[in-house]
């Protein structure tokens, strides 16, 4: 165990700021062998988007778009594209011109225009903006300076109710106890999906109020800069193979930055910005047989994501931010049979986010499939749960690698060489049925607060594994549990 000096963690953090510029820096260099289409700001839908003098403007020109294996999208630097994009099998997504990453926001315009919103309740400070929108996940106000607290009641007996207080109905001028708490209230009505009655969420129809608590006065007169992250798709790449992402900033999406579903192969993200992300309403069930029952809630939302099967994954030098669930994950867990393999997530920045890395396969059956030839290289996880993500309602499950209590049985699966630095709970939660499952750690950098958590590792057959604190034996739980014999730990001592 090595104490982290003052110097050692103005190191650390010269590391961490010249990796990001690094990032955000650089240049393009992706190759296709079909037709380059581009997108600009001064652009025109009617044009063939065929050169930079006849581009494209929207999002939703691309999507119209009959798009071929070996195409390409580009974007323009510097300009700023609102909406979600729908890939298209061997498709290419990037960037071309000069300044910045190429910015995909899923708002339909910036929310600070002051006839935007009207006083609800003057007594209360609540706010209603005067359009209807699609679920918001979050708030972000002057590009991060603020943001709001979501209100999520849940489900019972056809009323919305206070989540821990289920026989209390929700009452936004007693609940919105905050500045800048915020409410989406769902104004359509239950389908039923043959299970149970669920509120879908998913359709472009499904729309609701946006109330806002704003203590200060009208909203947009207070910040300059108001961006809701609605609940779609950066990018969504379900059902979709062979996708390259790369040089985009993807920010302000209420759902996942990149989203895919189903078997995915040969989905490839490179180089891109993802920030504010998630936080969204995947669903609302109640229970069709006793509606007196409380529903059951879930939120959701990850920079990169694919549930289900995959091959030929690749998540590297990005940087991730700010995300209400995983910067990185793939995961699936029904009683399907799938395989992942081949993954590779390296070189990647991914800070303040509730999970860094979270993975997991299979929870109720025998054979599920395996994770295979999986590498985690040379990443930076840092302050791990530290972010916006941690007003959910389960503080307690921050993890820089999660994986749940999952059987995730896996085949050359390494995680070597990344520095993992601070985190407010679960360092590691890292199990699988059987523990030479869980993957092999080699050369890792440990950081944490001395007495801090630490985490979890081992087999989740009969139990889950026990929890340790980075205590002063930290170390020799690193090298005999982890199996981490060449890491490199420090404390910090507060």
């Amino acid at each position: 165990m090595i104490k982290a000096t003052k110097e050692f963690l103005e190191q650390n953090e010269a590391l961490y700021e010249r990796r990001k510029a690094e990032i955000l820096n650089t240049k393009d260099c992706v190759k296709i062998t079909g037709t380059a289409y581009y997108v600009a700001n001064d652009g025109d839908d009617n044009n063939d988007g065929k050169s930079e003098n006849t581009a494209w403007k929207t999002i939703k020109r691309v999507n119209e778009a009959e798009l071929l294996e070996g195409d390409g999208v580009f974007f323009k630097r510097g300009d700023l594209f609102r909406g979600g994009i729908e890939a298209v099998s061997g498709v290419t997504y990037a960037a071309f011109g000069s300044g910045d990453k190429p910015k995909i926001y899923s708002g339909p315009q910036n929310l600070a225009d002051k006839e935007l919103w009207e006083l609800y309740d003057k007594e209360h400070n609540i706010w209603k903006l005067k359009i209807m929108l699609r679920d918001v996940g979050v708030l972000v106000f002057n590009d991060g300076e603020a943001h709001t607290r979501k209100m999520i009641p849940t489900f019972k007996e056809g009323n919305f109710v206070l989540r821990d207080n289920p026989d209390v109905i929700f009452d936004m001028a007693r609940d919105m106890t905050n500045d800048l708490d915020l409410y989406w209230l769902y104004k359509g009505e239950f389908s039923d999906d043959g299970i149970e009655p669920t509120i879908i969420l998913y359709t472009p129809e499904t729309l609701g109020e946006v109330y806002l608590r704003c203590d200060k006065g009208n909203p947009a007169e207070v910040y300059s800069s108001i961006e809701a992250s609605l609940r779609i798709n950066g990018i969504r790449v379900s059902g979709k193979s062979d996708v390259t992402v790369d040089n985009l900033c993807i920010k302000h999406v209420g759902a996942h930055g990149v989203g895919a579903g189903g078997f995915t192969k040969g989905l490839t993200v490179t180089n891109c910005e993802f920030g504010w992300i998630g936080g969204s309403i995947q669903y609302y069930h109640a229970d069709r047989n006793n509606p007196k029952v409380l529903g059951r809630i879930v939120r959701y939302g990850n920079a990169v994501e694919i549930y289900g099967g995959c091959k030929d994954y690749t998540v590297s030098n990005n940087y991730i931010y700010e995300v209400y669930d995983a910067g990185l994950t793939y995961q699936f867990g029904s009683t399907k049979k799938v395989m992942m393999e081949d993954i590779l997530f390296s070189d990647n920045i991914v800070e303040k986010c509730v999970y860094a890395i979270e993975y997991w396969l299979g929870q109720a059956c025998e054979d599920k499939g395996k994770i295979k030839n999986c590498l985690f290289k040379n990443n930076i996880l840092r302050l791990t749960g530290y972010g916006w993500g941690k007003q959910r309602y389960n503080p307690e499950t921050p993890a820089a690698m999660k994986t749940f209590s999952a059987q995730n049985a896996s085949e050359n699966y390494v995680v070597k060489d990344n520095i993992f630095d601070r985190g407010t709970q679960n360092f590691f939660h890292i199990a699988a049925e059987k523990i030479e499952d869980c993957p092999k750690m080699e050369g890792n950098t440990y950081i944490q607060h001395l007495n801090g958590p630490l985490g979890r590792y081992g087999s989740n057959k009969d139990t889950t594994p026990e929890l340790h604190i980075f205590d002063m034996n930290a170390e020799e739980t690193i090298n005999n549990l982890f199996g981490d014999k060449t890491a490199k730990v420090y404390y910090i001592e507060d």
